[in-house]
């Protein structure tokens, strides 16, 4: 009864309610596009694109400048460029994924070495904090979160088509480079959201883990989405309660909690196989 007392006192305090609020709305994001991404094969372009936001938070914080406002754009034209490489330079997604990601880190902590006056800021950005999202960023999670999902249901239908068989898609009369602009756009939104709730070493974690513990289970596209989703929401909300009770890396902690719902997840499927 004491920790449900201790959990009902924390949310009275508003930097818990930004937290959750921020949280499960880009949790609703990853799963929606996570599914997609693992299909795909692709879901390192979170890792990558999260190592490119390192160095977009350095220019931002160089420059005295709001680090989300300046990533956004930097880490969209990033993607912008691993998926040219992929198509254009005929160089494999995972390569694509591993030249645009290490330059973005070592272009990052060149920054931070010369620069000198904000490493503390910068490197506080590896791992994020979840429990101080402020209000302007709150609305902006919640804004690009729900445009991430109104997006991905209104392509459900071609995402879907070129998850499967690209070729077939392309047939079909869909614009396959134009549906994977959007993918690839929209993961870049969301990576930027997750350098504030987990960090850039583990923001590619909300979108793997729900989406391959979904997988475990059903086979069902949408109902993979859904499961996901709420994998993702759980994580998120459970996470942030230990990490407020027991004093833990708030960002650590969703990690840790996504990766149990992952180990329960692939328990139940090999018991229904």
């Amino acid at each position: 009864m004491e920790i449900f007392s201790q959990i009902y006192e924390s949310l009275q305090y508003v930097f818990v309610q930004r937290a959750i609020i921020a949280g499960c709305f880009m949790a609703l994001g990853c799963s929606f596009l996570g599914i997609f991404l693992v299909l795909r094969r692709f879901s390192l372009i979170g890792d990558g694109l999260a190592h490119v936001s390192f160095a977009t938070v350095a220019i931002a914080l160089l420059l005295q400048a709001q680090p989300m406002i300046v990533s956004i754009p930097l880490v969209a034209v990033a993607s912008l460029i691993i998926l040219s490489l992929n198509e254009k330079a005929k160089v494999y997604g995972d390569a694509a994924i591993g030249l645009v990601s290490s330059f973005g880190i070592a272009l990052g902590v060149i920054i931070a070495s010369t620069a000198g006056g904000f490493n503390v800021d910068l490197f506080s950005y590896l791992f994020g904090n979840i429990l101080s999202v402020s209000s302007s960023e709150v609305w902006l999670t919640v804004f690009i979160s729900l445009l991430v999902v109104l997006v991905t249901i209104l392509f459900y239908h071609d995402l879907f088509a070129i998850t499967f068989d690209e070729d077939y898609a392309h047939v079909s009369g869909i614009k396959v480079k134009t549906v994977n602009k959007i993918l690839i756009l929209l993961t870049s939104l969301i990576v930027v959201l997750g350098i504030k709730i987990v960090g850039t070493m583990l923001v590619s974690s909300l979108i793997i883990l729900p989406a391959v513990s979904a997988l475990q289970i059903v086979r069902s596209f949408k109902s993979a989405i859904a499961l996901a989703g709420i994998f993702a929401v759980a994580s998120v909300i459970i996470g942030i309660f230990i990490s407020y009770l027991l004093n833990y890396p708030s960002g650590a902690t969703i990690v840790m909690v996504n990766f149990i719902f992952f180990i329960g997840s692939f328990i139940s499927g090999s018991l229904k196989k």
